[in-house]
């Protein structure tokens, strides 16, 4: 036994070395990358000249390049601490928000009550405004399904104002926020309370494994389940390597309700999980990441509302570097992190006006800045790919499983993805400036 567990140390790398370890080799790709791509930056140079070609250069290929290789070396680097009390029997509490939810609140709070958790669960449905008959549905359900559940009543509109409205009431240590369309898997409690119990003090928030439930719908939905399940999952999963999660999303995590109250609850903002999440930072705690803790969701299925959820992510990261900007964060590696959410909104504005233009000059024979040397990119994003895929299918056998068949999702993902993405960030970017109107749906 002593000989295993002198084993288990050699082997051990602390957090810090994998950090560095990630920075160096990212580095080395830039600087691969510098090389074989100066052709294109002398080409480029002539048409716009030496610095605009630089800047360009930069954001379309050797900023993303960087980030590619640091998540990919820093996923392989990844191990999740050990739990030791892997069945948990604390009281909870789960917080739900509602707007017009008639159709799929039934379903949730059959999830809810299929949970495979020792400890006593209860709801409070906090219901904001709605017109349709969510309340009547709620509770017909929970009568039936003999689950116990609180109904508030929150008129002010606003998700952030229903939040706080329930945060008022919860009497547990322990609550979780859900999403009145999200799904628990069985197991979804168990695993995100034991995250939190076999963490550190200062952890006061939990973020749950979020994934798309109707990507067979069309092939928005397709491409947004490899969305959820590589790209969202893997910031998720080295943000938490390094200490700090920035999104705790409303959708499904887990919080210590005496610090959510100390913080002073949800602010008034379009991205009021994200603006949470880093005032926990800023008053000295930490956010962790449970891939084990499962959750299903809808998807926007039509463009006009994938559009209007995706520019409100992105106002609600501009609303949390103004709360909360990188030279404020007490922790190195957070403020590291939230450093690179600056670069971001960078790379999106210079795909748009630039990248995108750039395709359609290609098209047309013109490859100054659409041209071979920027094929790098998708070798890496392949690898990444197949490292996160089989970190996935690891989880998925643990919770029994089956990823889907979904080939044309992946495709548009890996190669158009961006394409899509970044101009409706963009859109979000200045909306947030100028101070557009706020909707919830």
């Amino acid at each position: 036994m002593a000989v295993s567990i002198l084993k288990r140390k050699k082997f051990y790398t602390p957090v810090m070395a994998k950090f560095w370890i990630s920075i160096a080799i990212s580095s080395l790709w830039v600087i691969f990358s510098i090389i074989v791509a100066w052709p294109w930056l002398y080409d480029l140079s002539e048409f716009i000249g030496f610095i605009p070609a630089l800047l360009t250069i930069t954001f379309v290929a050797f900023a993303p390049g960087f980030l590619v290789a640091f998540v990919s070396v820093s996923l392989l680097l990844d191990r999740q601490p050990k739990l030791r009390n892997k069945n948990p029997n604390d009281p909870i509490t789960i917080l739900i928000a509602a707007r017009n939810e008639e159709e799929r609140i039934e379903n949730t709070l059959k999830y809810i009550k299929k949970q495979n958790y020792r400890g006593k669960i209860s709801v409070i449905l906090v219901d904001n405004d709605s017109t349709d008959k969510t309340i009547e549905v709620a509770r017909m359900a929970a009568k039936k399904l003999d689950l116990e559940l609180s109904i508030l009543k929150e008129k002010k509109k606003g998700k952030s104002n229903a939040l706080n409205k329930g945060l008022k009431h919860i009497k547990t240590p322990l609550f979780i926020t859900l999403d009145a369309d999200t799904l628990l898997h069985d197991d979804a409690i168990k695993h995100i309370v034991a995250r939190i119990k076999n963490s550190r003090e200062d952890v006061c928030a939990v973020a749950g494994h979020v994934l798309v439930r109707n990507s067979r719908k069309n092939l928005l939905s397709k491409l947004q389940e490899w969305d959820y399940f590589l790209g969202i999952t893997s910031i998720k999963k080295i943000q938490a390597l390094y200490q700090g999660t920035l999104v705790a999303q409303g959708a499904f995590s887990l919080y210590k309700t005496d610090i959510v109250k100390k913080v002073g609850g949800w602010p008034n903002a379009i991205g009021e999980d994200i603006v949470l999440t880093w005032n926990f930072f800023k008053n000295g705690y930490k956010v962790y990441f449970e891939p084990l803790a499962a959750a299903f969701t809808d998807v926007p299925q039509k463009l006009k509302q994938f559009v209007k959820q995706r520019s409100r992510w992105a106002r609600g990261l501009f609303e949390g570097l103004r709360s909360a900007p990188p030279w404020k964060q007490p922790f190195y590696l957070i403020s590291y992190l939230t450093a690179i959410d600056i670069l971001i909104p960078i790379i999106d504005i210079v795909f748009t006006f630039v990248w995108i233009p750039g395709v359609i000059l290609a098209l047309f024979g013109k490859f100054y800045i659409a041209g071979p040397y920027t094929l790098l990119v998708i070798p890496l994003n392949f690898v990444f790919s197949i490292i996160m895929y089989y970190q996935q299918k690891e989880t998925f056998r643990i919770l029994n499983l089956t990823i889907r068949r979904n080939k044309i999702g992946y495709f548009m993902f890996l190669l158009f993805y961006q394409i899509i993405h970044s101009p409706i960030s963009v859109l979000g970017y200045f909306q947030e400036i100028f101070k557009s109107e706020r909707v919830w749906k």
